[in-house]
């Protein structure tokens, strides 16, 4: 949110400040360069809509984006992607809606949602969850949009076999949810024992321990034999990926999120076309909020029918104390960490 001339000729659900505050950063740094400052809260331009903001998760993109990773990104900016909040100006039709969404664009090429007001093309509004709180709402965007654009990447159909690597994650736990609503068989990917407020729990009782030695065998026994259809791999570590990648059955698609410089894949390509595999990229911070908006509509009816289990919110923070949240994302809380605004 950047200074801006004062509010005027709309009609605001509610009389509006002149000034609101935001966390903002000047310089790329850790969580000790976010402060929360009053800035000047911009109206709404055509096309677009003001949301108050009343909750927004802080993902580790934020922190990588704070920390100067993200090259889209020049200061001073408003860091923050997902949020969820209520329409106070903008067209008529949306005025006093309760909303949620997330975007590649926001808090990176523009004002982010760590912050009491959110400008937005009224393209990215999309309606929030009934049954779900603000901070659960705005905890979702990220994760599920994630999940999304991976599994219809790889056409994932009813009747199939979807296996998760770090399927306790945030992606993981939201591909593990879609993969069993759209009728599929999902194998869960963990390290050790999956907690029992997982969403991989939810949606599965078929897990796979990769602290053992038998990761394959494990595979294979689950699958008698034949592989699994699809891999969402929200892990990226060489072997696991190895394993995983021989493990697809014909027609298999592999997607990725995650990776770390440097670390390379090998594995061997003639049995990986005969089986007539794919291997699949995804980047969510390549959507726009306006984009995004489409996927957050189509995953309500999921949260309000219950095939989609709330996000179990580990920690909140009010605005305030938002390099400490960011500081908690940081050290790899578990669980998601959501700021919220008051109201």
């Amino acid at each position: 949110m950047t200074d801006a001339p004062p509010l005027a000729g709309k009609a605001p659900l509610t009389s509006l400040p002149p000034r609101a505050a935001a966390l903002r950063f000047a310089a790329f740094g850790g969580p000790e360069v976010l402060a929360c400052q009053d800035v000047a809260l911009a109206a709404p331009e055509a096309g677009e809509a003001l949301l108050r903001v009343h909750a927004a998760s802080v993902n580790p993109s934020d922190v990588k984006n704070v920390a100067g990773r993200m090259r889209q990104t020049v200061p001073p900016r408003t860091p923050g992607r997902d949020f969820a909040g209520v329409v106070v100006d903008g067209p008529a039709e949306w005025l006093g809606a309760e909303v949620w969404g997330t975007g590649g664009d926001i808090g990176f090429t523009r004002d982010g949602s760590h912050a009491e007001y959110l400008r937005l093309p009224v393209a990215a509004l999309a309606r929030k969850p009934a049954n779900l709180s603000f901070e659960q709402a705005g905890a979702v965007g990220v994760n599920y949009v994630t999940a999304w654009i991976g599994l219809d990447y790889a056409q994932l159909k009813a009747g199939e076999t979807l296996l998760v690597l770090g399927a306790t994650g945030g992606v993981g736990g939201a591909a593990c949810g879609i993969g069993a609503a759209r009728g599929c068989t999902v194998i869960a990917a963990v390290r050790g024992e999956a907690p029992s407020d997982s969403p991989a729990r939810h949606a599965t009782t078929s897990f796979v321990d990769v602290t053992r030695d038998d990761v394959a065998a494990q595979i294979a026994a689950l699958t008698g034999g034949r592989g699994v259809d699809v891999v969402y791999d929200c892990v990226g570590k060489p072997a696991l990926t190895e394993v995983a990648l021989a493990a697809l059955a014909f027609g298999g698609r592999m997607i990725v999120i995650a990776g770390t410089p440097g670390e390379q894949v090998k594995f061997e390509l003639i049995p990986f076309y005969r089986r007539e595999c794919r291997l699949l990229g995804v980047d969510s911070l390549k959507r726009t909020a306006a984009a995004c908006a489409p996927m957050m509509e189509a995953l309500r009816p999921g949260f309000e029918s219950g095939a989609y289990p709330a996000p179990a919110i580990a920690e909140t923070y009010d605005l305030a104390r938002g390099a400490e949240a960011y500081a908690a994302v940081a050290r790899g809380t578990r669980g998601r960490v959501v700021l919220t605004m008051g109201r």
